[in-house]
């Protein structure tokens, strides 16, 4: 008697998931996710409706990749996100998340490359930092003491004695995410080469508080996850510099330009290639339930497939293309619905 019932419950409960998936047919296919990826999704959205009459507009939420990514975990069904727009790549343990949630196997798709771009007003300094200035300027305690660096001359006698104010997201965000690894981190080895047996300390706190803590005495200023709020921002206080994804300061050079780091400053041609030193790729990841549940979905993929080439739509707006090879595979994870290599997740 007992085990019928657990059968029933199983089928009941099987039914219930079933029932939530075919619903999700007729509605608006959803995205959360990165500030970074929305103008491109968004751009995708649009012409996704005007491709064909009566489709539902693609609701699109900018929540910031660290929030989006919860939010895409908390479940599967008619009541949760499709898709989480991803400025850096989908971490282990939020991947844990999901699949401890039943959202089940999981796509993804690189959609390109972006920079993490540093940003000041034309009317600004015209700052040229490496990543150890950036270090010991943002580190909350760099070389293992508490930080009490006030002007950039402070950090480089070679820079001017203007207040470090650096403009950028908060931390549920992508591009902070991306910024500490691949600026602030690389920042924290180069001035502290000791900083190396740190990161392979058993004790990962250690180098986590020197190397890779922004200050919180407000020479880091959170302005939001959207990036039009640090663009206003460098134009109210042209000293500032301000933290954005490359699409935004792209966006913006009539009045904004790029701060070189390292004698590179972020431009397309120096992202494509590698030289810029804040080189990331972006993604995009899907409920593979969902997927099989909602043709529009595929199709909407298919569409962002088509328009992330050199030259196309999302490449004018500031996306950067990644190589044939790599666009090839995207196209190819989308079309067989390719679950996540979940052994490359850091």
């Amino acid at each position: 008697m007992l085990a019928r019932l657990g059968l029933i419950t199983l089928a009941s409960f099987t039914l219930a998931a079933c029932d939530a998936l075919s619903a999700l047919t007729p509605r608006e296919i959803r995205v959360v996710g990165s500030s970074t990826v929305y103008p491109f999704t968004r751009t995708v959205a649009e012409a996704f409706v005007e491709a064909k009459k009566g489709r539902r507009t693609p609701v699109i939420e900018s929540t910031g990749t660290g929030a989006g990514i919860a939010r895409f975990c908390e479940g599967a069904g008619s009541s949760h996100a499709d898709i989480v727009n991803a400025s850096r790549r989908m971490r282990r343990v939020e991947f844990d998340t999901c699949k401890a949630n039943g959202v089940g196997d999981i796509i993804e798709v690189p959609i390109g490359l972006d920079g993490i771009a540093l940003a000041e007003s034309n009317a600004g300094p015209k700052l040229a930092l490496t990543r150890k200035d950036l270090y010991l300027a943002l580190a909350a305690n760099p070389l293992g003491k508490p930080s009490t660096t006030k002007t950039w001359k402070d950090v480089n006698p070679a820079l001017p004695a203007i207040p470090i104010l650096v403009l950028g997201p908060p931390s549920t965000s992508g591009t902070r995410d991306a910024f500490v690894e691949l600026i602030l981190e690389a920042g924290c080895l180069a001035a502290m080469p000791a900083a190396a047996d740190l990161k392979k300390s058993p004790d990962p706190a250690l180098f986590e508080t020197t190397c890779r803590k922004l200050r919180s005495d407000g020479a880091y200023a959170e302005k939001g996850e959207d990036d039009t709020l640090i663009v206003q921002g460098l134009a109210e206080n042209p000293n500032a510099i301000g933290l954005v994804g490359y699409s935004y300061l792209d966006a913006n050079r009539t009045r904004l330009h790029g701060v070189p780091i390292e004698g590179v400053a972020p431009t397309y041609a120096d992202i494509e290639s590698g030289k810029y030193p804040g080189v990331r790729s972006l993604y995009l990841y899907v409920k593979k339930k969902h997927l099989n549940a909602m043709p529009d979905l595929k199709e909407f993929l298919h569409l962002y497939s088509a328009m992330w080439e050199p030259g196309g739509a999302l490449t004018k707006r500031g996306l950067i293309a990644v190589p044939q090879k790599v666009r090839d595979r995207s196209a190819e994870v989308i079309e067989l619905a390719l679950p996540l290599d979940t052994t490359a997740l850091p």
